[in-house]
């Protein structure tokens, strides 16, 4: 296999810990501040940039004796679905080098699939380690919002983002966010919920009993490549002895466009602090200092990057904030309201993790919308802030991998892994 491109910084940092991760190589995605190691976002605006100190979870895996192999390669600031908008080149699949291996967190997944790292650290703003897991054939958790520090993440929408991890299998996957979870008194939105639980233990495929919904809002238009083997785990859920029922939740159809004004709205307030003076490149010091600034965010933020903050910017302006952005936090609460109804009536709820199989290199350059509407079953686990996760289903080697996304109540990640464990089998 040539070069897929997923690190762009490599590195070799033992731990001489003693601990659940003694022995394990890891991948950690390029917006996890890691000290004395360049933390770049995938942009020309931090590609210079040595973090002082180490975001919480790394300090967490350093503790339990993990091996750190590299910074993962990632869309610039985590903007796309592809890996493409990074500032050092795409990631491509490791199964097909003509595809993409998905984004924002396609390096860290990517680094999991080829065997470069036992382990991967990716975040998840609207399916940012869901879409590359699936598209690489591996296992990622996003989990629920709270569950896991974001001290010493580079977020670029604090609401809706989540560090999460990558692995091979679910109790691969599970071990790690044993690790990783818990409360940190340095993040306000960390919660004490879900702090004590043995993730890894739960990865035991018993899922008797369970009740899993499939929203028919997440499975209509989907492509039949897709869809043929979301079904087919569906059908050896029910032998394994799941209860599967089609469920509706008609707030999903509207969280597309929810969740980029509050994404972009988010976007453009947390990027306005790159200014080439307290961060980034410096655009110079002739002329005056919106020139300075100017010339800072030219050099040094990519076109989608530039796309967002424009669009957030214009959300957030007088006149239209009411129009949009207070629009989006109303979808917002719907979405969250109708999936805790949901789940009175089911364990878990199920779908296909993307609607299409994985991207052709260069496609999503052609047609940025299409890129954003491929997000359509990931974004409302972000918008809800709910815990999901994705295994890969069986499929077909020259389409390419399908994921299988399974969505749990909040701090419900026990019956996430139980499922996932039973699909993976």
């Amino acid at each position: 296999m040539k070069n897929i491109n997923s690190f762009i910084t490599k590195i070799e940092s033992k731990s001489n810990k003693k601990g659940a991760l003694e022995g394990c190589t890891i991948a950690i995605k390029d917006n996890i501040s890691t000290k004395g190691i360049r933390t770049t976002c995938g942009s020309a605006m931090l590609k210079d940039y040595v973090p002082p100190y180490d975001a919480t979870v790394v300090a967490k895996i350093k503790a339990a004796g993990a091996t750190i192999v590299g910074k993962t390669n990632m869309d610039e600031f985590g903007m796309g679905t592809t890996t493409e908008t990074s500032y050092f080149g795409p990631t491509v699949n490791p199964h097909d080098e003509s595809r993409v291996a998905g984004g924002s967190s396609g390096g860290s997944a990517a680094a999991v699939a080829s065997g470069e790292a036992m382990f991967g650290l990716g975040t998840d703003t609207g399916g940012s380690i869901r879409c590359p897991a699936a598209f690489c054939g591996v296992v990622g958790i996003k989990p629920t919002y709270g569950l896991v520090s974001r001290y010493g993440l580079v977020a670029y929408a604090n609401s809706l983002e989540q560090i999460g991890p990558i692995a091979r299998t679910v109790e691969g996957a599970a071990k790690l966010l044993d690790v990783i979870a818990g409360e940190d008194v340095r993040d306000s939105t960390s919660s004490s919920d879900g702090r004590d639980t043995k993730y890894a233990d739960c990865a035991d495929g018993e899922i008797e009993g369970m009740t899993v919904g499939i929203p028919v809002e997440l499975v209509n238009g989907i492509d039949k490549n897709v869809l043929d083997p979301f079904e087919l785990s569906m059908s050896r859920l029910e032998e394994r002895g799941g209860i599967i029922k089609e469920i509706t939740i008609p707030s999903l159809e509207k969280a597309v466009a929810a969740y980029y004004v509050i994404a972009m709205s988010e976007a453009s307030s947390n990027l306005a602090r790159y200014d080439g003076v307290r961060y980034g490149i410096s655009g110079g010091f002739g002329g005056d200092w919106n020139q300075m600034f100017s010339a800072s965010r030219e050099n040094g933020f990519g076109k989608e990057v530039k796309r967002r903050i424009l669009l957030g910017t214009y959300a957030l302006s007088a006149g239209y904030q009411d129009r949009y952005y207070a629009k989006a936090q109303r979808v917002k609460a719907w979405v969250r309201k109708e999936f805790e109804n949901a789940f009175k009536g089911v364990d878990v709820v199920a779908s296909p993790t993307m609607p299409v199989l994985p991207f052709k290199l260069g496609e999503g350059e052609k047609d940025p919308l299409k890129m954003y509407l491929s997000d359509s079953n990931t974004v409302p686990v972000n918008l809800a802030g709910l815990p999901a996760i994705t295994v890969p289903a069986e499929w077909d080697k020259e389409e390419g991998p399908v994921g299988i996304q399974f969505i749990g109540a909040r701090f419900q990640e026990k019956k996430l892994i139980r499922v996932g464990s039973a699909a993976e089998r």
